[in-house]
């Protein structure tokens, strides 16, 4: 048996917060907003997941209501969604994802951010895709007002 499951996130950009993306702090003048760290790419990803499982979103399990969340590692919800994964008998077949930001430019850190959710996933880094693409000036991605990740994973049922 396989799931597929699909996400977006967005979180506007701004100042005097840190920028992380993938579980990985980018140097920028411009950070994210949001309750937990914001990390717009795992937490598509995160949700991807969870949809796959046929669980919800992420403010129904780690609500922005709730102060425990306050300030996370979404590394922390990642690990968290992967351990409700493993619990219903599924790892993960592959993810895809896409981070939407107009600078910095993500190539030096793309490694880093496969390698920090592959361990989150406990899954080998061959099964992460990560890519980022510019919004080329366009709409809030270009004008800088924030970022954009989707993700699809597919899950496949252990054996």
């Amino acid at each position: 048996m396989m799931r597929i499951g699909h996400s977006t996130d967005i979180h506007r950009l701004v100042e005097n917060r840190k920028l992380i993306l993938g579980g990985v702090e980018i140097e920028s003048d411009l950070g994210l907003l949001g309750h937990s760290d914001a990390d717009a790419l795992t937490h598509a990803i995160a949700e991807s997941v969870l949809g796959a499982l046929a669980l919800g979103d992420l403010g129904h399990w780690f609500p922005d209501t709730d102060p425990k969340w306050e300030g996370v590692d979404s590394q922390i919800i990642l690990k968290e969604v992967a351990r409700m994964m493993d619990e219903r008998g599924y790892r993960i077949g592959n993810v895809d994802a896409l981070v939407m930001i107009e600078k910095p430019k993500m190539a030096p850190h793309i490694q880093k951010m496969r390698e920090t959710i592959a361990a989150s996933l406990s899954c080998e880094i061959g099964r992460v895709s990560i890519k980022a693409t510019r919004g080329e000036g366009l709409g809030f991605v270009g004008r800088r007002e924030g970022v954009m990740a989707t993700a699809v994973v597919l899950l496949e049922e252990k054996e």
